[in-house]
């Protein structure tokens, strides 16, 4: 059955970035190589904060708009949550 991640990518400065994708290995590599042009490109999003899965796309859409429009402090909560020390969760995926 497939997947879809719902999930939250930052940068040094933790600016933070809600989208979702049924790729996430993929799609993380897109943001770290900066190959679309846009907020992520813009404000160097390369950090993996958290991630969801969910085997509907109807769920990760609907999560994702969720996320989308908490305040910054309820994601940061979130990402606390699951990864308090804010480490790329995506470190050692492309070596």
């Amino acid at each position: 059955m497939k997947q879809y991640h719902i999930y939250i990518m930052t940068n040094t400065s933790r600016t933070l970035y809600v989208g979702v994708t049924n790729n996430l290995e993929r799609r993380v590599w897109q943001h770290k190589q900066k190959l679309a042009d846009g907020f992520t490109k813009r404000y160097n999003i390369t950090i993996l904060a958290c991630y969801e899965a969910t085997d509907s796309i109807e769920a990760a859409i609907t999560r994702e708009k969720q996320l989308k429009r908490l305040l910054r402090s309820k994601k940061i909560a979130i990402v606390e949550s699951m990864n308090p020390q804010w480490l790329d969760l995506s470190a050692g995926w492309y070596q």
